[in-house]
């Protein structure tokens, strides 16, 4: 060990496979929070899939029918999009305007024509229902730090409204389904994309791993000398220990080690998928969960909520040459993944569905867009009651109706309701879902009635 790098050693330790916080061991689930809930007898996925910097999804599906096509084009500017690329879809309850999806989106396009993926129409935090009269007078309660990255990043993985949260909606699920998910090998929450307080429980922890799967231990295998260094490392942090840092760090070292043998082992046997992934780090994060749900029986998972992320979307400049690449990128990697759930024939239960920090500005500021509110969301699966709009498509008017102030929109629907409405389908009884939710009873909807 005398030659060993043991600050690369420490740091490829923490790495492999680090769970977030101090919690339970493989097998071991505590029961949280313990509830009424009957131990489910299906399984059941969901896929954030976080788009970092705030998407312009208002370029991502755009009115296509002319009249209103007119206004969004006068708003946009340079930006607009040529009404004649536009891909078409007919969504089957039609309000009058025509749509279509960006380009660069024809895998979505193919998902939403198949019914196989439903539109949020304009989505974003909200405290409680909120007009434009009522924003300018402050009669209603609003998030705080509106237009902020980190604050409205947070408000998307928390819903805290105006308290203060140390956890996020994915690991109060966790909480509220410990007992009947306690014979689970692998944490409820998984992460491909970093730590995150979107999975962050009271007593719940998730697991953080790497786009390809759990990282090895560096130095842990390859010959005798291996061998011996990784039974030294099992000497160390099972030793008895005076303080509880030096306790809770070896715990966390024993966890991460025992989880990545588990997890790799388990990869090991998935099948090899025909679907071809984009070869994009967002293409390798879904193929990694497509590999993790296929070998969800020799982890004894029943509920499983996966994080990846995409960034690139803070499209401040450059946003005309950019955005293709990124709304493409989305486009390819989630039609792939909802593919490789067909394949797997597990597609009914496995639901992707999008969230950004939120929407940009109609306006341009000469080459791109500036820090909005509301914005365009997508969900997808077989289990989504897809090829419709959900909520109203706004007229995409500066000065209009939800325009605060330039071109920056009022959601109509909140980010509780979304998220309520996947924990439904999760299997959260109705009853918890103002846990998860904590501004739900705000709102009239509770359930958008996108999943089945």
């Amino acid at each position: 060990m005398s030659n060993f790098d043991r600050r690369r050693f420490l740091r490829a330790a923490a790495a492999g496979g680090f769970i977030y916080a101090f919690g339970h061991v493989p097998n071991t689930v505590m029961a949280q929070m313990a509830g009424s809930y009957a131990p489910f007898n299906d399984y059941r996925a969901l896929v954030c899939v976080f788009l970092f910097g705030g998407n312009d999804s208002w370029n991502m599906v755009v009115p296509r029918s002319d009249a209103e096509y007119a206004v969004y084009a006068a708003s946009r500017q340079s930006l607009a999009l040529d009404q004649t690329t536009l891909l078409p879809i007919s969504p089957l309850t039609p309000d009058g305007a025509q749509y279509g999806f960006h380009p660069a989106m024809s895998g979505v396009q193919q998902l939403f024509e198949t019914n196989r993926c439903a539109v949020i129409a304009n989505a974003g935090p909200l405290i409680a229902p909120t007009t434009k009269a009522q924003y300018a007078a402050k009669s209603v309660p609003l998030p705080p730090q509106l237009f902020s990255h980190n604050d409205q990043q947070d408000q998307w993985h928390t819903l805290k409204g105006n308290a203060q949260s140390k956890t996020g909606w994915a690991g109060r699920m966790a909480d509220v389904l410990s007992a009947t998910t306690s014979g689970q090998q692998l944490p409820l929450n998984v992460s491909l994309s970093g730590q995150t307080i979107f999975q962050a429980g009271e007593q719940s922890v998730p697991y953080t791993m790497g786009p390809e799967g759990p990282v090895e231990f560096f130095g842990f295998a390859g010959d005798a000398l291996a061998d011996a260094r990784r039974q030294g490392f099992e000497n160390v942090v099972n030793a008895s220990y005076d303080t509880v840092y030096e306790r809770a760090y070896a715990s966390v070292q024993h966890r991460a080690l025992q989880v990545s043998d588990s997890v790799n082992a388990a990869l090991a046997m998935a099948p090899t998928l025909s679907t071809t992934f984009p070869a994009t780090n967002l293409g390798t994060q879904l193929r990694t969960v497509a590999r993790t749900i296929a070998v969800r029986d020799r982890l004894q998972m029943n509920r499983q909520v996966f994080f990846v992320a995409a960034g690139g979307f803070d499209t401040h400049n450059d946003q005309v040459a950019d955005q293709p690449g990124l709304l493409g990128g989305i486009s390819d990697a989630m039609a792939a993944f909802h593919a490789a759930t067909v394949e797997l024939g597990i597609s009914q239960s496995v639901t992707a569905f999008t969230q950004s920090d939120f929407g940009r500005t109609l306006t341009s500021n000469g080459d791109g867009t500036d820090h909005a509110w509301g914005g365009v969301q997508l969900v997808v699966g077989d289990a989504v009651r897809g090829r419709q709009f959900y909520g109203s498509y706004p007229l995409l008017e500066i000065g209009g109706a939800v325009d605060v102030g330039g071109g920056r929109l009022i959601p109509e629907l909140s980010s509780d309701q979304y998220a309520a409405t996947l924990a439904r389908w999760f299997g959260v009884a109705d009853t918890d879902l103002e846990t998860i939710a904590p501004s739900l009873g705000n709102f009239a909807t509770r359930d958008l009635g996108f999943l089945i």
